[in-house]
């Protein structure tokens, strides 16, 4: 009975063992406090041998331990992305900094490119606007226009009585004149568009006659001739040339002195219409007409006065 037990009990053991291959035997060795060294029994059965309580002792720390170790892991894992965070956001910090500062220096470069383009405007400004008065300055220098009044002819003159237009009876003249006129234009690069007041013949104060230059446009580097007619129809004297009342039969004894007067206008543009140069030329021209000079040139190029 007792061998049935052992054998029992062996099977057991056996069957234990071998129902458990991985479980293997664990020994925990611990320094007695004392210098007695316990003696550590076996027993049969595992509950109560110390190989399942070192076993069930170390499972349970290395439990603990992988615990712990998971843990420690995860806590280390935790604290890493903290610092890796704060690292970010720390070089996130400097970054927004370092971008302020290119934000800075790409408003001050900004600013500096702005400033060289006012700069670089008011320059050009100011060298076009040196350009222009000194072609102006030389235009008005060089290139002023040259007028000559060279002759005037008398192809008629009529005295006669008459009545003015309120029926006023009075002496009444009337002639026909022809004045010649030289233009040229010296300026290499313009041209001249030419205009004049009327031309008028006086004696003294009291106007005979008058004409209307025709407007033309004078080419670069050219000249021309110019002719006008000056005439007046039936102008009242009202007794203002007494001359004439004396040598009514004889026109051809007459000498009666006159005056020419007039003003021609020459404006040229320069650099498109950006400039525009203007000259003005008055001339008075005094001579005296003779009734036996009627139909001839009179020479007027000495008689002038240009103003």
């Amino acid at each position: 009975m007792h061998a049935e037990s052992d054998s029992d009990g062996t099977s057991i053991d056996v069957s234990w063992a071998t129902r458990s291959p991985s479980r293997r035997p664990f020994y925990y060795v611990q320094s007695p406090s004392n210098p007695d060294v316990e003696k550590i029994s076996y027993g049969s059965s595992p509950m109560a041998s110390p190989t399942y309580n070192n076993y069930h002792y170390h499972q349970c720390s290395s439990f603990n331990h992988s615990r712990e170790s998971s843990t420690s892991r995860f806590s280390v894992s935790g604290n890493i992305p903290r610092t890796l965070s704060g690292w970010k956001h720390e070089q996130i910090g400097h970054g927004d900094d370092d971008n302020d500062e290119e934000d800075d220096d790409g408003r001050s470069n900004s600013n500096n490119v702005r400033l060289l383009y006012v700069f670089c405007l008011v320059l050009v400004l100011l060298v076009v606007f040196a350009v222009v008065v000194l072609i102006r300055w030389d235009a008005r220098k060089r290139y002023e226009p040259e007028i000559f009044v060279k002759r005037i002819v008398f192809e008629n003159l009529y005295y006669q009585a008459g009545n003015d237009e309120s029926g006023v009876p009075t002496d009444m003249l009337s002639l026909n004149s022809t004045v010649t006129i030289s233009y040229r234009n010296l300026a290499a690069f313009y041209a001249f568009h030419v205009t004049s007041t009327p031309l008028a013949l006086h004696h003294f104060q009291l106007k005979l006659a008058s004409g209307k230059m025709e407007e033309f446009t004078q080419p670069r580097k050219s000249d021309r001739t110019v002719k006008t007619i000056v005439a007046g129809h039936q102008v009242p004297l009202y007794g203002g040339i007494p001359v004439l009342v004396d040598t009514r039969p004889h026109l051809n004894r007459i000498s009666v002195p006159l005056n020419l007067t007039f003003m021609v206008k020459s404006r040229t543009y320069i650099l498109g219409t950006m400039v525009k140069t203007k000259f003005y030329g008055g001339f008075i021209c005094c001579f005296t007409f003779k009734g036996n000079k009627l139909g001839e040139s009179l020479n007027l190029t000495d008689s002038c006065i240009y103003q």
